[in-house]
């Protein structure tokens, strides 16, 4: 579980978090993570968080978003503020690393859901585009949902996919949390 000055770092991409404030500290209202992301050109799977506001405030360098569709740039001093729901991804396109604090309101198990990405990487459980394989997706998104969404295709759809596989992930070992 993590807490109050976790550091976790996904050696896959680079990026680091350590954890300012979290559900624990916060009685589930935010969490807080001063995040370091290296220059890159991969780019995350759009996603979006149902129920949840995503803000990020730019200390240094600067990030790329891609919100609703639409490119954005964000520069030091900068706040992006996307609404819970809003299709969404972003990586650092700049010369230097992008420091940045991420927040999330509600917390809900966001950090939970880091921490196991970030241990799937270490661990080389994620392919070339930074996703485990389909059964460790379908058991991670669904103990995930209230807190992240791939854009496409439609979530409907997703759940009932992931529903027919989970029991055959479960079968083969896999969990829905690593830490």
């Amino acid at each position: 579980m993590i807490k109050k000055g976790d550091t976790i770092v996904n050696i896959r991409t680079g990026q680091k978090m350590i954890f300012l404030e979290t559900w624990a500290e916060t009685n589930g209202t935010q969490l807080k993570i001063d995040c370091v992301s290296p220059v890159t050109s991969e780019r995350e799977k759009s996603h979006f968080h149902p129920y949840q506001e995503n803000r990020f405030t730019i200390l240094a360098g600067n990030l790329h978003f891609t919100i609703n569709g639409k490119e954005q740039f964000a520069e030091v001093g900068e706040t992006i503020s996307i609404p819970k729901n809003t299709p969404h991804s972003f990586y650092n396109s700049g010369d230097v690393d992008a420091h940045y604090i991420q927040e999330f309101f509600p917390a809900l198990k966001i950090d939970s859901l880091f921490e196991t990405f970030f241990v799937l990487a270490r661990d080389g459980k994620l392919n070339k585009g930074g996703t485990p394989n389909i059964l460790r997706t379908a058991l991670v998104l669904l103990n995930f949902e209230k807190e992240i969404r791939l854009a496409q295709p439609n979530w409907k759809l997703q759940k009932g996919v992931f529903k027919l596989l989970a029991p055959i992930a479960r079968l083969m070992g896999y969990k829905a949390v690593y830490e």
